[in-house]
C-alpha cells in the first residue's frame, strides 16, 4: 500500500494510506450487509493496508438509527484490534427526516451532530471532519465559523468540506486556517465537472478525495461499459476496469486519496491492490482525455 499525506505543518501532518475505504455502502440501503458481513469488510480494508475510513452520521436507513455508520465502523476497527493510525473521517450537516435526506448547516446543528459523532466514534477528538454539503438556508460563513469553534474547542483536529465550489474552498481557508485541510466531491470518469476544484486542491497542498470514483453505487457494476477506455487499460494491464480507475484518481495529482465504497470484503481488497498499477504515459493521456 502506497501512501500519502494529510495536514501541513501548522495542525500536523497525517500519513495515511493512498487508497481510503468508502463505508456508505455499510449502512445506506435495506440490502446493506449483516452487522457481521460488514465488519469482515473494514477488516479486510485494514488487512490490506487502508488507514483511512470515510464515514458520515447520516449514513443510514432513516432518522431513527443516525449514527449507524459510524457506530458500525468504530466497531469494528476495535474488533479488528485498533490502531492508532487508522484516521475515520466523518461528516455532519446532512439530516435525515424519515427516509428523506435534508440540509442543516447551522452552528447549531453542527454543534449537536459533532458531539453524537464523537460519541458514536467512541473517541475525545475526531481526527478529520468535514461539512457535509452547502445548506442554501446557512451562509457559508457561519457553517466554517462552527467547524473552526470544533477546532478550537478540542472537539476535532482537522476540518474539511464536502460539494463545494473554488470560492467556497477559499473562504472555508480564511475562516478555518490551517485546520482546514481537505475537500471531498464527486469526481469519475464519468463526472469531470469538478476538474478546477480538484486543481485548486492540488495548488493548495489540499487533500482532495473524490466521491463515488466509479460512478456511485448505480453506476460501479457497469462501469466497463461506460468508461470503455478504462476497460481497454486494464485489459492491457491484466487487471480489473476498478484499479485502473483509481490509479488513474491517483496520477491526478499528490493530494488525491480515493475513496471507494464496498459491501463485500473481495471489492476493498481488489481497490487497495491498485496503488501497485503503474500506467504509462501513453495510457494516462488516453483516459484524461475519455472516458
Amino acid at each position: 500500500m502506497q501512501h500519502r499525506t494529510i495536514g501541513n505543518d501548522v495542525v500536523g501532518r497525517v500519513t495515511t494510506s493512498a487508497i481510503g475505504l468508502g463505508a456508505m455502502p455499510l449502512s445506506v440501503t435495506p440490502q446493506r450487509p449483516s452487522p457481521e458481513a460488514a465488519e469482515a469488510v473494514v477488516h479486510a480494508a485494514l488487512d490490506a493496508g487502508v488507514r483511512l475510513i470515510d464515514t458520515a452520521d447520516a449514513y443510514c436507513l432513516d432518522d431513527t438509527e443516525v449514527g449507524h455508520n459510524e457506530r458500525t465502523v468504530a466497531a469494528a476497527v476495535r474488533s479488528w484490534g485498533g490502531s492508532d493510525d487508522v484516521l475515520i473521517a466523518t461528516k455532519g450537516g446532512h439530516t435525515r427526516e424519515g427516509k428523506e435526506w435534508g440540509l442543516d448547516g447551522s452552528p447549531e446543528h453542527l454543534r449537536r451532530a459533532c458531539d453524537a459523532s464523537l460519541q458514536a466514534l467512541g473517541v475525545d477528538a475526531i481526527g478529520l471532519y468535514q461539512f457535509h454539503r452547502p445548506d442554501p438556508h446557512t451562509p457559508w460563513a457561519d457553517s466554517m465559523g462552527a467547524l473552526k469553534d470544533l477546532v478550537d474547542a478540542g472537539k476535532v483536529r482537522m476540518v474539511g468540506v464536502s460539494n463545494a465550489d473554488v470560492a467556497q474552498i477559499d473562504e472555508a481557508r480564511a475562516i478555518c486556517g490551517d485546520a482546514f485541510v481537505s475537500v471531498q466531491n464527486e469526481f469519475s470518469p464519468g463526472f469531470r465537472s469538478s476538474a478546477d476544484e480538484l486543481a485548486h486542491c492540488a495548488a493548495h497542498g489540499i487533500t482532495w478525495f473524490p466521491w463515488s470514483p466509479f460512478g456511485g453505487m448505480g453506476g460501479a457494476g457497469s462501469l466497463a461499459d461506460t468508461a470503455a477506455e478504462f476497460a481497454a487499460v486494464a485489459d492491457e494491464l491484466g487487471v480489473s476496469v476498478y484499479q485502473v480507475t483509481l490509479a488513474w484518481h491517483l496520477a491526478q495529482a499528490d493530494v488525491v486519496i480515493p475513496i471507494p465504497g464496498a459491501s463485500k470484503p473481495r471489492s476493498i481488497q481488489d481497490s487497495a491492490a491498485a496503488t501497485h498499477v503503474q500506467l504509462s504515459p501513453e495510457q494516462l493521456a488516453r483516459l484524461n482525455t475519455t472516458p
